[in-house]
């Protein structure tokens, strides 16, 4: 894998303001936009002599027209200077729009790509990495690369190109008051770079509070039924006050920052203009300067400052963009950790028969561990795996979908070795119905077909009525078109859990994976889910990872499972004759009831 995601670094790195390995990475993005990219360069560029030119165009009216009285001559310039800013607006129009189609079409193909390649990344990195950091890449970094594209670089170089325009300007008009005018500029230089180094990390003081913010507004409204269960609500209320203040210190010393940095540049401005107004008068009432040539000049002064406190903005968007640059490509070569062997081979039928050979296993934690785990079942077989939580249930049946590889010996579907599959044949054999249910936003319906979108109205119906869903759906308000909201909380969870067997019916998988909900349901939704069972694992293989005693009975066989290892295997009978783990397991949890959680649910 091409290193663990710094994630860290969300709130705290700010890139350089310029870092060519990551414009050669977005180069590819523009790459379809040449012609939008030279529109919009040349259009700043004719935004930028507009702008150099109105200052030039007083010039000419005072010392031309106004001094010698031609009305005609002064009309002629005043049609120029409307002439003059039209030119501009159109040429700022067509940069900006240009700009922001690029920008938008790259955000639009970025997106597209980390929502791909996120797809492909194995269960390893979700469990290390948090999702709302996944979602602040896609969309505040992806955000930030944009404001880069949009305004940054184009901006930047405009205005490079209005100050360098400036300067040659009133040097040609007059060395000697443009050197005067340029003594202001260490002064100039001392306040922005002590502003920047202040701006750096107050910018960076709001983007971390600003993340702790979104996190606990995440935890608070995912965990909504915990904290109104347990009356958090004041409790939780006090928490986020005190994170959002934090939040709130740190825009203000931010906006004091600024308030403080943009009127010292006006200051600066304003002693240049008063050293030019100065000596500039006195050359005038000595005939050494005209006074149009005066008041270009101060007018060229006042512009000259404009970029300065653009380019000073500016050095914040092009650094945020980078350091967002750096984490978005960093998830773009982040590498699945289960991928295709490149012999991987299709297999045209599937028998159904799993075998777990010498299998050890362990995540990158050390955590949830198998040993020499030694297992074959047979096509057609349901087995029911039992064990304290933790003893490694889930991790057996992960190893079988391929979620993880193996770290030792190998699991064969068919006498195949599951590496050798393609993950898409392995994959669409494969049927999973997880403890919680996971309903998606959409209709029942949708929510039945998500394994296999081609399906029938009829085929839909089938497979509900196989799993006794059919009758609940129909008393729905809107029936199969009744839309499903927020993981399916309208529904209660035995009708969750019926749908999500309705769609594993309807993919029609030869493997089955199901690991049971822990959730007491009513007695009458028990014996649906049974039934429901019983239509799910017929004729199929089948892992069950048990809690319901009437499941494992009916189990072919029982695997019991303890820290990791196989202890036990045979029916129920059996297994409570040899007084082992299974015994135990057995009168402690299920005594006298059936249902229960015998098993535990957790690895």
């Amino acid at each position: 894998m091409h290193g663990h995601m710094h994630f860290d670094s969300d709130m705290d790195d700010l890139g350089r303001v310029y870092d060519g390995r990551i414009m050669a990475r977005l180069f590819p993005y523009l790459a379809p936009f040449k012609m939008h990219m030279v529109v919009a360069t040349l259009m700043m560029v004719i935004t930028a002599a507009s702008y150099l030119l109105s200052p030039y165009l007083v010039k000419v009216a005072i010392d031309q027209y106004i001094a010698a009285g031609d009305l005609d001559g002064l009309n002629w310039v005043a049609a120029a200077y409307i002439l003059n800013g039209l030119a501009s607006w159109g040429a700022s129009y067509g940069q900006i729009y240009s700009l922001s189609y690029v920008g938008q079409r790259i955000l639009y193909q970025l997106r597209i790509d980390l929502f791909r390649h996120l797809q492909k990344l194995s269960l390893d990195f979700f469990n290390r990495t948090e999702a709302g950091r996944i979602m602040s890449r896609i969309q505040n970094d992806v955000g930030a690369l944009n404001e880069m594209l949009t305004t940054g670089l184009i901006g930047s170089l405009s205005d490079v190109l209005t100050l360098g325009g400036i300067i040659i300007i009133m040097f040609t008009m007059d060395v000697r008051l443009s050197l005067l005018t340029f003594t202001v500029l260490p002064l100039m230089a001392a306040i922005t770079i002590l502003w920047r180094a202040k701006a750096r990390e107050s910018y960076r003081r709001v983007r971390r509070t600003l993340a702790f913010v979104n996190a606990s507004l995440q935890e608070n409204i995912s965990g909504v039924r915990v904290v109104q269960a347990l009356s958090r609500e004041e409790r939780n209320l006090g928490a986020f006050q005190e994170i959002n203040r934090r939040h709130l210190d740190a825009n203000l010393r931010s906006a004091a920052l600024s308030s403080v940095f943009f009127p010292s540049v006006d200051i600066v401005s304003a002693l240049a203009m008063a050293l030019v107004i100065g000596l500039g008068g006195m050359q005038v009432l000595q005939g050494g300067l005209t006074a149009g040539a005066l008041v270009a000049f101060t007018l060229y002064i006042g512009r000259f400052f404009d970029p300065i406190r653009d380019l000073s903005q500016r050095y914040n968007v092009m650094q945020s963009a980078m350091a967002s640059g750096e984490r978005i490509f960093e998830l773009l070569d982040t590498q699945p950790q289960v991928v295709d062997d490149p012999n991987a081979v299709d297999l045209p039928q599937v028998n159904g028969q799993v075998d777990y050979q010498d299998v050890t296993f362990s995540y990158t934690d050390g955590k949830g561990v198998l040993h020499d785990i030694n297992l074959l079942v047979k096509p057609g077989e349901t087995i029911a795996l039992v064990g304290r939580t933790g003893a490694g249930k889930t991790s057996l049946v992960s190893l079988l979908a391929r979620f993880y590889d193996v770290k030792g010996g190998e699991v064969r579907l068919d006498n195949t070795d599951l590496r050798r599959l393609r993950l898409h044949t392995l994959r669409s054999r494969l049927g999973m119905v997880l403890q919680e249910p996971f309903l998606f936003s959409g209709t029942v319906r949708e929510n039945i077909q998500y394994g296999k979108l081609d399906a029938t109205e009829e085929e839909v119906i089938a497979a509900a009525q196989a799993v006794g869903a059919h009758d609940f759906i129909v008393a729905l308000e809107q029936g199969y078109d009744t839309p499903v909201h927020e993981q399916g909380s309208k529904l209660s969870m035995g009708q969750r859990q019926l749908i999500s067997f309705a769609r594993a019916i309807l993919a029609d998988p030869r493997i089955l994976i199901l690991d049971e909900a822990t959730n007491s349901v009513d007695p009458q939704t028990e014996a649906l889910i049974q039934q429901a069972l019983r239509s799910l694992t017929h004729g199929r293989m089948a892992i069950v990872i048990a809690h319901r005693l009437s499941t494992i009975r009916n189990a072919d066989r029982i695997v019991v499972l303890d820290e990791g290892r196989v202890v036990e295997v045979g029916s129920h009978d059996e297994l409570l004759a040899g007084k082992g783990l299974y015994y135990n397991l057995y009168t402690g949890a299920f005594a006298g009831k059936d249902g229960g959680d015998g098993a535990g649910s957790g690895a």
